[in-house]
This record gives C-alpha cells, structure tokens and sequence, in this order.
C-alpha cells in the first residue's frame, strides 16, 4: 500500500534526477565548453587552395585574449598570416618552448563525406567529424587547452612558452614555418624544443616522431624519335620511359617488401609512387592515335629516411632509373636533405642525452598515457625546418585507439581521446616550462 510519505519520496527523487539531467556537473559543463571551442575552429574552412585564413587568426587571437597571452599575426608572406602567441617565462634567459602547430588543412570531396567536413558534427558514439579534427587543428587547439587550464591552477612557467600556428604546411609550408625558421624572430626566441604534429594510434599507444622521410620529387623524361602507331622501332620515348618505369617499380617492391614482412616500419624505407604520366599527341578528340610521341614524362614522389644513402640512390636514378644511354633526363622540383645545416642527419635523439625526450615519457606515463617505439614519420611535416637548424622536434599528436584518417573522407576524432590528449599535454607543457638542467656537480646551468 502506498503512503503519502512515499509518493513525496519519489516526487522529491524525480524532481532531483531532472535536475541532474538538466543541470550537467561543473566538469561536464568545462567538457562541453572545451568541445564547442573545438567545433569552432573546425568549421572554419582553411581547405587548400583557398583556406580562411584571417577567419582562423582572428579566431585565434580572440582565444590568446581570452585566456591571456600575448599575441601578434605575422605576415612573411601577404595574405599568409601566422600567429604567434607567447605566455612569458620568469626566466627568459632559458631556452624556451615551442609548440607549432598548422592552420590549414587538405580539400575535401564533399559528396564522399558521411557528414558536413566543415560542420564538426558529434555523432552518438561521440565522434568529431571534420576536416582537421586529426590533422592537426585538435593539436593547435589541445595546446591552448593545455595552457588555459595550467593558468588557471595557478601555474607559473620558468622557461617562456610559444605558440606557432602556421600557414601552408600541406603545401610544403614554404610560405609559413619555412620563413619563420629563417626569421629574425624567431632567431629572438631562444627556443631550445619544438613539438609538432605526430599521427594517430589505431592502439593504446600513442606515436612519437623522431625524424621524417625527406622528399624528392623527380620529373622523368624521355625522348625518341617519332614514328607510325604502327611502326616497330628501338627507342622510343615512350619504350624508353616504360623500361625506366619498370625499373622503379622493382626497386619499389623490393623496399615494400620489408615492410610487409615486418623488417623495416614504413618510415625506414625508400618510397617511390608515380604521381603523373605525361605523353602523347593532342587532338580535337583526345590524343592522336596513329603517332608515337617524341616525347614522355612520369613524375615520383619519392621519401628518403634520414638513414638511407642519398648518394647511392642518386647513383641509381642516374645510372638505372634515367640513363642519358636511354635519351633519359631527370629533375628534382623538390630535393630536401637530409642533413641539417651542419651535415648531420636531421633526426632528434630519443634516449637519456636528450633531457627533452625524458621529460616527455615521463609526462606522459604521469598523466596515464603509453608510448609506443619512437618512429621516422613517414611523410613530411613542419618540424624539419627546425631540425634543419640543429633544434630538437619531436613530433606528437595524443590520439590512442584512433583510426588513421589524416586526408581521407570522414576524418573524425573521439571527443573523449581529445579531451584526454589535453590532459597529456598539460603534464607535457608543465614539466617542460618547469625544466632546469643539471649540472655533473649538481649545480644548474642556463643553457642547454
């Protein structure tokens, strides 16, 4: 039988469950608001070949403000702004921290996306859809969301901090970290390490980025007389090219199967795509059908990790892949070193003599995370500017248990692996602003 007590008691007991329902906790609520600053940035369309820009850095500086950094836009090239944000160190003499991260982001084919690739839609199982929302706006971000938290704890960093968000990375950032790295302001900053962006997991381990394959792209051509469709000849342009085409693909499979058998990761071979094949006669109607052509032309995209011999491969491409025996010619439209500016190989240690990468495994494990073996990222990314320099870059991007989708259609990330990887640059960003170097004596010194 049921009292008056008792029905008051499940009134009050519905009354507070709404009130729960409608009235998220103050963590939840924090959540929320570091979502939808997220969402914010994603949905402003800085696709190549004609990104947003100055809709990105206005966005940007208001979020500085906010939070309290200093804050200017910077442009080498016009119309190209890169901003700059600082949060000043009470020891400026010591070397600082740089955290670079890119504005712009690859296009999009519209039709191939299950949802808007500029809306930042949150599906049910709490999936971010948007262009970037991988590669690399949620790191950008995560860093602001870092510091914006570390400042209201009250924490107070030794070493000065930086924020670079530049333009044009996913064209080569020639206009963007390029210039910044040969600046005079950034020669000004003393900066003594970078974090970049790394790739996701599809495990419970994050990756980090020691070093990066450099590009060489090579244009092939060859030559021949013209002749009949017909006709039956030695050396012709496009036989020619077909035999150096060949030869490519060999050698390709031959650094392919390493890493099929699992000897070698994708970052420590010599990668060798054809982009482009160019040949033939124009017509009203496509291509003359009746004339081999005196001339062809194949492009590659080729990746050459800091421990290979470029010396030797350009032996190769000369003597085998393009021999002037064969009326064959090649030319670089991009060949990055990879030394640095010192003749170095361009890579950044990962063990004990690196104080940086100590401090970061050290972080991470603090605030829960895992990491996997360090790895040669096997594309480009900004940080070899820097490491063209001499400087340490590590590149990171915290994104466990993620599927890789960087570039493809329906780029997405978990709100719940971007609010962890917060959480994992918050330790990152404090031991780092924190860091002095000790001395063989015990004492401390102010350069590293």
């Amino acid at each position: 039988m049921e009292t008056p007590f008792k029905n008051h008691h499940l009134l009050l007991l519905s009354v507070l469950l709404l009130i729960l329902i409608n009235h998220p906790s103050e963590g939840e609520a924090e959540d929320a608001a570091i979502i939808s600053r997220f969402q914010q940035y994603l949905q402003i369309n800085t696709a190549q070949p004609t990104p947003q820009y100055q809709q990105s850095a206005d966005f940007l500086i208001s979020q500085a403000k906010f939070i309290g950094l200093e804050s200017q836009s910077i442009e080498f090239v016009q119309n190209k702004p890169l901003i700059l944000l600082k949060w000043p160190g009470s020891d400026p003499t010591l070397p600082s921290i740089l955290l670079n991260s890119h504005t712009d982001v690859v296009p999009v084919e519209h039709h191939k996306w299950t949802h808007h690739p500029f809306g930042a839609h949150v599906d049910s199982h709490g999936n971010i859809f948007a262009r970037g929302s991988q590669d690399m706006k949620c790191v950008g971000m995560q860093y602001l969301e870092a510091i914006r938290r570390l400042k209201s704890s009250g924490f107070v960093p030794l070493r000065s901090v930086y924020l670079s968000f530049v333009p044009d990375e996913e064209i080569g950032g020639h206009d963007g970290a390029a210039k910044f790295a040969d600046s005079d302001i950034f020669n000004s900053m003393n900066v003594g390490i970078v974090l970049d962006e790394g790739l996701a997991s599809p495990d419970e381990n994050y990756r980090t980025f020691y070093a990066e394959r450099c590009p060489w792209w090579m244009v092939i051509k060859a030559t021949g007389a013209p002749g009949h469709g017909a006709k039956l000849y030695d050396n012709s342009a496009m036989e020619n090219l077909l035999k150096s085409i060949e030869s490519v693909r060999r050698f390709r499979a031959s650094q392919f199967d390493l890493v099929k058998a699992g000897l070698k990761a994708e970052g420590e071979v010599i990668s060798v795509n054809m982009v482009f094949l160019k040949a033939g006669t124009p017509s009203p109607t496509g291509f003359v059908m009746n004339l081999q052509p005196s001339e062809a032309e194949a492009g590659f995209d080729i990746r050459v990790p800091p421990t290979a011999d470029p010396e030797s491969l350009e032996r190769r491409i000369a003597e085998e892949w393009a021999p002037v025996s064969r009326n064959m010619t090649f030319q670089f439209k991009q060949q990055v070193s990879i030394h640095d500016k010192s003749g170095r190989p361009v890579v950044t240690k990962t063990d004990s003599s690196n104080p940086w990468w100590s401090l970061l495994e050290e972080a991470v494990r603090k605030a829960n995370g895992k990491l996997g073996k360090p790895e040669i990222f096997p594309a480009s990314t900004d940080a070899r500017y820097f490491r063209q320099l001499g400087l340490p870059a590590i590149g990171f991007s915290p994104m466990a248990n993620t599927p890789i989708l960087l570039h493809d259609h329906n780029e997405f990330l978990n709100q719940d692996e971007y609010l962890k990887g917060i959480h994992i640059y918050e330790a990152i960003i404090k031991a780092y602003a924190s860091y002095i170097e000790h001395t063989s004596d015990g004492s401390t010194r102010d350069e590293l």
